[in-house]
């Protein structure tokens, strides 16, 4: 994807640079496979408005247009030898129109020409990857939504801390997956600008038309400076930061899910499991391991791009033909990760009973118990201090209601009775009651879990217009492209 020089036909001029042992390097023809249908596209929507323009007349065009068919249904296999696919397209048009077809290279570079073909593919790459965490979102308020009463243990540093529910620990991660749909239809937003018409970075004499071109194609607006259009590659490191970012949120559950089913609570599908293949009694969790290890590869892709683009003095450089693999690299291995984990998800099987019976260990309702007497006029740091006692008094295990009372005794000089009831002491230690007790917003009562549960159906169904908008608008831009193609049949 180098610069090109040609003579006033269009005709590609580099029979300087033919041949030696660096052109084997130089070319990215293999790898432009992805960005294949992208080019032809670009380049019906440039030959399209030269001719509205005059600058190529109608038959012309026409002989660029029909050849440009012919080259597509050919197939990306069957191009010529080249540094790239956008020359080896272009050959590919003079061999059937003869030199007039080098004309479908007038007013542009290929300079602005790969940068629109990349973001012309990366953003349905990206509507996709949005699509797979809507997905992922669905599975976890689905299966939120079957849980809301299901008690399970909570955790600080991998130490049992509060009870909460299974709904409540899923919708957690929920909302993290939401806002990682929001980081990609963001990125998707400023990938969705063209830079075609801005030439090498300088624009053109050409009286082009950059709006009809970026309307053609589905862009939203143009990049206003013809330097930067042609330059930037920000919205490759952004899209790979949402990736990146998502991808931890993908890991952490898939760490999760993985401890826990080492535990007894949940059982993973065996479409989502593998055994060993010398220990026939082991279930194990292969798909959210490898899940969890690509954060990994997008971190890694993250840190290859950036390094890539550090430094380098505007307006193109060559270095820039190795920087958008890695964005591909990683919205094809995340949105795989995604859609396996919503299948993991979906099909898991919780074990309430399992589940409840560990909810209480480690004393996790302490808090809860320090909260009581708090609400009952006692100061939270003196009612913090007496459960941490009665905590030591009981070697591990949870503190009877009579071990709490003695310590009362100890640090009040009262009975525990003179705050509050037995029975309120009961309930406290209770891991379900106590859990029914944090109904505050956000919390895991089951109340509160299930108006929270509809806040995120609501969000759900925003992100999926917003996902069809997007979709709808791209399609209307193709079939404005092929109608506007037709005219010149």
């Amino acid at each position: 994807m180098s610069e090109d020089t040609s003579d006033d036909t269009g005709v590609v001029r580099r029979e300087r640079f033919s041949g030696g042992p660096a052109r084997g390097f130089l070319s990215s023809l293999a790898a432009d496979e992805r960005i294949f249908h992208a080019d032809l596209a670009v380049d019906r929507a440039h030959v399209v408005m030269l001719a509205e323009q005059g600058i190529v007349d109608d038959d012309t065009a026409g002989e660029i247009l029909q050849a440009l068919d012919d080259v597509e249904d050919a197939g990306h296999g069957a191009l010529p030898d080249g540094e790239d696919v956008h020359e080896a397209i272009e050959s590919a048009v003079i061999d059937r129109v003869g030199a007039e077809g080098g004309k479908m290279h007038t007013a542009r570079s290929r300079n602005d020409e790969v940068a629109t073909c990349i973001r012309y593919r990366l953003r349905e790459d990206v509507l996709d990857a949005v699509e797979n965490t809507i997905a992922l979102r669905e599975a976890l308020v689905d299966v939120a939504t079957e849980h809301t009463e299901t008690v399970m243990p909570g955790y600080t540093h991998l130490q049992p801390a509060q009870p909460t529910t299974v709904a409540h620990y899923l919708r957690s991660y929920e909302a993290a997956v939401a806002r990682d749909t929001a980081r990609l239809l963001d990125a998707y937003d400023r990938i969705n600008q063209s830079p075609l018409g801005s030439a090498a970075f300088a624009g053109t004499p050409f009286d082009v038309d950059r709006e009809r071109t970026a309307e053609l194609l589905g862009f939203d607006s143009v990049l206003s400076n013809s330097m930067d259009a042609s330059a930037a590659r920000d919205f490759l490191a952004e899209t790979l930061s949402a990736l990146a970012t998502h991808a931890t949120t993908l890991s952490g559950l898939a760490e999760d899910v993985i401890i826990f089913a080492n535990k007894g609570y949940v059982d993973l599908s065996d479409d989502y499991s593998s055994t060993s293949s010398i220990m026939p009694q082991k279930k194990n969790p292969d798909t959210l391991e490898l899940v969890r290890g690509t954060a990994g590869d997008a971190v890694g892709g993250l840190t290859g791009l950036l390094t890539t683009l550090k430094g380098l003095p505007r307006a193109y450089n060559r270095d820039l033909q190795r920087a958008h693999g890695h964005a591909f690299d990683a919205v094809d291995a995340v949105a795989d990760a995604t859609d396996v984990a919503a299948g993991a998800v979906a099909t898991a099987t919780w074990n309430a009973e399992v589940l409840a019976s560990e909810a209480a260990d480690g004393f996790s309702t302490a808090t809860g118990v320090a909260d009581l007497l708090a609400m009952a006029g006692i100061p939270f740091r003196t009612a913090h201090e007496m459960v941490a006692e009665a905590a030591a008094k009981a070697n591990g295990g949870n503190p009877s209601v009579a071990t709490l009372d003695a310590v009362a005794e100890e640090v009040l000089g009262a009975s525990l009775w003179e705050y509050v009831t037995r029975d309120a002491v009961e309930a406290a230690l209770d891991p379900a009651e106590s859990v029914a007790s944090r109904d505050s917003q956000g919390g895991p009562a089951p109340t509160a879990v299930a108006a929270d549960l509809e806040t995120a159906a609501s969000e759900l169904a925003s992100d999926t217009d917003a996902l069809a908008t997007r979709r709808d608008d791209l399609l209307a831009a193709a079939d404005e492209l092929r109608t506007e193609v037709a005219r010149f049949d």
